[in-house]
Order: structure tokens, then sequence, then C-alpha cells
């Protein structure tokens, strides 16, 4: 008979609250235990035994987005993983281009593009280039796209840039213009007072004679202090370099410079013009730039190769026929010796 009353020990058939909070706390556990499991699993292998995997994330594409890209490329297992994990413990996610590698964990994958560890690419520049010569190197980056056409003689800072996967080449040639004109803008204003050149654009061409001149860093104030003391005077340049340019528009001729090559005329032979070539024979780097706009106030007008990479001066002309005489017998030794060096 049902008399309506609970049987003893009826009571024991639901959870208290000590046993719920107890269920919660072993989920709980078992949910961090899973989620601790797919951070820290190897992710897939790189695809065709590659290292690592290379994916563009462009800027502005959602998580959701994100997670498809990062799925169908094979750097993860899981589109919902990712994306709990990536909303956990903050921060944003970077838009770039990564190269994930092979295995690599949801760890590691969340925590590059958290801190924005993309793919770093770089277009160098070297001192004494032709702007032709920075052209061809932009335009053959194989991670730039459009073309750049060769910007004028001497407008380019040689440096090197980072650029990222798709910029526009010609866009890369415009930050180099601008890094130039940008060092012009602090150096100018606090040149020496009294050289013999009037425009930033005149500097520009004589830190390029003196960047051709020299290989060796120290002598770049040095020589820069005796063209200028030779312009003051009214003398020649008179610098191989030049010569070589207006023959060959390019820092050599494959050969040894001629006396033919001295006595043909050209815009930029400085042996046979007076003052500065019409425009730079190459881009200037920043250290010729600033030896030019403050050299050292020396008497010298001369120099001559030593026959150890660098230079020996005079103030003097006897001195420095005294200079050439021992180049010349240098030249000799080597030439007996068939080195050429």
């Amino acid at each position: 008979m049902n008399t309506g009353r609970r049987r003893p020990g009826s009571r024991g058939a639901a959870l208290s609250p000590r046993g719920v909070g107890g269920l919660i706390l072993i989920l709980a556990g078992v949910g961090v235990m899973i989620l601790g499991a797919l951070w820290l699993a190897p992710g897939p292998k790189a695809r065709g035994g590659a290292e690592a995997t290379t994916v563009m994330l462009d800027r502005g594409v959602r998580l959701p987005q994100m997670a498809d890209r990062l799925k169908a490329a094979g750097v993860i297992r899981s589109k919902l993983a990712f994306m709990l994990m990536a909303k956990l413990g903050g921060g944003s996610l970077k838009a770039g281009e990564y190269a994930f590698k092979s295995r690599e964990n949801l760890a590691g994958v969340v925590g590059d593009l958290k801190a924005g560890r993309v793919v770093r690419h770089f277009v160098t520049i070297p001192e004494g280039w032709t702007s032709a010569m920075a052209a061809e190197a932009v335009n053959s980056s194989p991670v730039l796209t459009g073309q750049a056409p060769a910007p004028p003689e001497g407008t380019l800072l040689p440096e090197t840039y980072e650029v990222r996967r798709g910029d526009d080449r010609a866009k890369v040639i415009e930050r180099m213009h601008d890094a130039q004109a940008a060092l012009l803008a602090d150096l100018w204003p606090k040149r020496r007072p009294d050289l013999p050149f009037k425009t930033p654009e005149e500097a520009v061409t004589l830190a390029s004679i003196v960047e051709k001149e020299t290989g060796v860093a120290a002598e770049r104030p040095r020589i820069a202090a005796v063209f200028v003391n030779r312009l003051k005077s009214g003398m020649r340049l008179e610098s191989d370099p030049t010569v070589i340019y207006g023959v060959a528009k390019a820092p050599s001729l494959g050969r040894a410079i001629t006396i033919t090559d001295l006595a043909t005329p050209t815009p930029y032979n400085t042996y046979q013009i007076a003052g500065l070539p019409p425009t730079p024979i190459a881009n200037p780097g920043k250290a010729a730039i600033a030896a030019v706009l403050n050299p050292p106030v020396t008497t010298e007008l001369f120099f001559v190769a030593d026959g150890t990479g660098g230079h020996v001066f005079a103030s003097s002309f006897a001195e420095h026929q005294k200079n050439v005489a021992h180049w010349r017998q240098v030249e000799k030794q080597r030439a007996a010796q068939g080195t050429g060096k």
C-alpha cells in the first residue's frame, strides 16, 4: 500500500550539494587535462617531408578564417581547438607570413601568432651600387610584386631593408629614396659652413665619388677633405671612378683603366671637366655623405694607393710624386711575382 510517505533511505538517490560540487571539480579537472593534451600534443607533419609550413595570414582576417587557412595548410588538426586556445590568455593574433615547424603543437602555433614571429625578408643595397643595380636587386626578390624602374642615380640610401611578402617593388624603392631624403634633411643643416657646393644634391654627387674611391671606411673623411680642397682651389678632381662611370655607366670596366679612357671626354670625366660631374656616379652610404658634409680641415690635395688596400696622402705635388713612384715599384714587384695583388 502506498501511504505517500518516503521510505527510509530513498533520499540518497539525489546528490547533495557537496556531491554536486565534487562532480563539477572532477569534470573541470578532466576538461583541464583535455585542454592541456590539446595544447601540447604534436601537430600534423608538414607535407612533403618539409621542415616547416608557410602560411600567409592577411591583415583583417578574422579568427574563423585564420583557423580555416591553418587547417587547410595542415598546420592544425582542429579548428575548434585552435579558436578556443587562441581566446584563452588574452592577446591578439597578428597577421603576416609564418613558417610553422613540422608537428608544431598548438602552444607553439598560437604563441607565434600572438608574438608576431613572422618570416622576415630583406633586400640589401650595398654602398656604392648604382641605381640600376639597386633596381635589379629589388626586381629579382621573389617575395615582392610589381616592377620597379631604375630611379635617378644617387637618390637611394644603401642599407638593408626589411620587406614583407607581397610588398610592391616600386614602394620598396620609394622607401630607399625617402631614407636618403630623411638623412640629408638631418645632416645638411649641420654641414661645415665653407663647403664648395651649394645643394644637398651636389653633396651626394661628391659623396658618391668618395664612396667609389676607397673601401676603407676610416679613409672616407680624409678623401672627402682632399676633394673639398681641390674644389676650393680650382683643381680638377681627377677621380678614376668618374672616368669609369662616364665610359660604362657601371662600377667597373672589366679591365684596367687606360690612358685613352682618361683622355676620353665625357660629362663625368673629372680629368677633363672642372668641378663636379652632372650627377652622382653611385649611391653613397651614410658615412660617405657625412664625410663630405663635415670633412676634416687639412692641406692635402693628393692620394694614391699604398699597396695595402688603403691610400697614402700628400699636400704637395712633389710629395705625391714620391708616393706614386713607390706605388709603381709595388706594382712592378707584384707583376714580377705574378700575384697582381
